[in-house]
């Protein structure tokens, strides 16, 4: 059975007009260059590439806060140039981004149950009621509780801090979430917990996914598809089992060979170094 397409992409291009100096000429930077994607529905596709490849670029374009210099963009059929139009409270609900730093991303002066309930009150007419209660009942499903609802973003930790981001980017029952970076702030033993709540709310919720990264370890276990770019260009596109396991360009290449491996000899060994460490040096005589 065929999904439908949340989002599509046509020859997306993002050009940027540097402001020239008095002794140099005005100069553009490409930052995307003609980029073509579809997502299905209840779907991920990871978008990997080192810094300055454009993948943050995109991932703006996308999320509706830049317009593209050029191409085309279509979320659940609709075609939307927000250079063109305004964007509607309907609009803004069905794309909605989660950002890398857990600790920036949130009002430090909010209550944790305001800031889930402000993007209710800003592109909806419900109660004060209603605002209240599907918060409390977001923040459950996220993994945290009640009395965290009247306490301030500074009293949790990061996993938690990321939890409450993605709680508030899903206030709205947005058709696509834009993940930037989501993970890549957290300890290790955190990112792991945060990844496998992403795909309970995905299996949940039919949630599609535009996950960016530079860490190619994440985006193997959480990706359907993967798009790899390089300069502003994607230049590798596929399936996760293809591209991991058989990818045609060189940098591609590169980028695989460069993820750590993980196996149980390398983590037994890490193990036995930290114990080692934390043992105590015996006094000499």
């Amino acid at each position: 059975m065929t999904r439908p397409i949340v989002l599509e992409g046509r020859n997306i291009i993002r050009d940027y007009q540097l402001t020239p100096g008095m002794l140099k000429k005005a100069k553009v930077v490409h930052a995307v260059k003609g980029i073509n994607l579809s997502i299905e529905r209840g779907k991920t596709l990871a978008i990997v590439g080192e810094s300055g490849c454009g993948k943050s670029t995109l991932a703006r374009i996308i999320t509706l806060i830049d317009p593209a210099t050029s191409g085309e963009l279509f979320i659940d059929g609709q075609r939307i140039d927000i250079a063109k139009r305004k964007l509607t409270p309907e609009l803004r609900c069905k794309v909605q981004i989660v950002f890398q730093n857990p600790y920036g991303s949130l009002n430090p002066r909010q209550k944790i149950g305001d800031v889930l309930a402000e993007p209710l009150r800003l592109n909806t007419d419900i109660s004060a009621s209603q605002r209240r209660d599907r918060a409390m009942a977001m923040l459950k499903k996220v993994g945290l509780q009640e009395i965290h609802f009247n306490r301030y973003p500074h009293m949790f930790s990061g996993g938690q801090r990321q939890r409450i981001a993605i709680a508030r980017a899903l206030m709205l029952n947005p058709s696509l979430l834009v993940l930037d970076e989501p993970v890549s702030a957290l300890d290790l033993s955190v990112q792991a917990q945060v990844l496998n709540l992403l795909a309970d709310l995905q299996d949940e919720f039919q949630l599609t996914y535009v996950f960016i990264s530079h860490d190619l370890s994440v985006v193997k276990h959480i990706a359907d598809d993967v798009m790899v770019m390089y300069h502003g260009e994607a230049v590798e596109h596929g399936p996760r089992e293809q591209v991991f396991a058989d990818p045609k360009h060189s940098y591609t290449k590169m980028l695989i060979a460069a993820t750590p491996r993980a196996t149980l000899d390398s983590i037994r060994i890490r193990i036995a170094h930290k114990k080692q460490v934390k043992r105590p040096s015996l006094a000499p005589l």
